[in-house]
C-alpha cells in the first residue's frame, strides 16, 4: 500500500525502477473555458487559447458509446442519458500539470486522464475503491489483457465465500468484474494487485464500490487501452 499522493508532492516517482520528472506539478487547474487570464509586463490581460483539437475517438455520447462488436463479444450500449454529463469521454484541457503520455487518476473527482499534451488531456469518468481499499501512489503500466480472466483474491474469497468456485479464474465474458479490457499496474517490478479495468456495470460510474482498482465504462477502457503501452507511466491522487 502505497502512502498517500496529491497533485503538489506528487512531483517525482519511481515507477518500474525508472526514476522521471514530472513538470509542472505544482500549477493550478487549467481552464477549461479555452480563455485564460495571464499577466504580461505587469498588465493582466485576456489570452484566447487555441480550440481543442479533434480526436476521432472523441464524439458524441449516441456513437461512443453504442454497441460495439469485439471479438466474440458483443459489449451493450450504455444508456449515456442516465449517466451525469461529467462522466462522459471528452477532450479538455489538461488540468493535472504531467506530462503527455501519463495516465493520471484523481480519485477526489473521479476521473481519470490520458494527457495527450502539456495543454490537453482526454478525460473519463471512473468508479473508485471504496473506503478502506483505496490505493494511491505512482506504477506503470506492467501488462495490457483483452477480456482478462479474473481470480478474486484469496481475502475476497474469505469475506465472499460463494467467490470460491472462481479461485481457478471467472472466464472472460460480459459478466467477468474485470469487464473488456484492463491494464495491470505495476511499481518497483511487482505487481501492486491494482488495475485499471472495465466493467459492466456502468452505472458504477463516479461511485467509490471496488476493492481499489480503478473501473471504467467498458468503451472507455477499450480506448484508454487503444493509447496506452506497457511501461506507460500512471499516477493516481488522493
Amino acid at each position: 500500500m502505497s502512502s498517500r499522493v496529491t497533485r503538489r508532492s506528487f512531483c517525482k516517482i519511481t515507477a518500474g525502477g525508472t526514476l522521471f520528472a514530472l513538470s509542472g506539478c505544482n500549477s493550478v487547474e487549467s481552464s477549461f473555458s479555452g480563455i485564460d487570464m495571464t499577466t504580461t509586463g505587469g498588465v493582466g490581460a485576456s489570452i484566447r487559447r487555441p480550440p481543442i483539437s479533434v480526436d476521432p475517438n472523441i464524439r458524441s455520447p449516441e456513437i461512443m458509446y453504442a454497441a460495439v462488436q469485439d471479438g466474440e463479444f458483443t459489449i451493450p450500449e450504455v444508456p449515456h442519458q442516465k449517466l451525469d454529463k461529467r462522466h462522459l469521454r471528452q477532450r479538455v484541457r489538461n488540468p493535472t500539470g504531467f506530462p503527455a503520455g501519463t495516465i493520471v487518476v484523481d480519485t477526489a473527482k473521479r476521473y481519470a486522464y490520458y494527457v495527450t499534451s502539456v495543454d490537453e488531456a482526454v478525460r473519463y469518468g471512473v468508479g473508485i475503491g471504496k473506503e478502506g481499499f483505496e490505493w494511491h501512489g505512482g506504477a506503470v503500466v506492467g501488462r495490457k489483457a483483452k477480456w482478462p480472466v479474473w481470480t478474486p483474491p484469496a481475502e475476497m474469497v474469505a469475506r465472499e465465500p460463494e467467490l470460491v468456485k472462481y479461485s481457478g479464474g471467472m472466464p472472460a465474458g460480459l459478466e467477468n468484474p474485470l469487464g473488456a479490457r484492463a491494464l495491470y499496474l505495476v511499481s518497483n517490478g511487482k505487481d501492486t494487485l491494482y488495475r485499471l479495468h472495465g466493467t459492466p456495470e456502468w452505472w458504477t460510474i463516479g461511485d467509490a464500490m471496488s476493492f481499489g482498482c480503478i473501473r471504467f465504462m467498458n468503451q472507455d477502457i477499450i480506448d484508454l487501452y487503444d493509447r496506452a503501452h506497457k511501461g506507460t507511466p500512471v499516477v493516481v491522487l488522493a
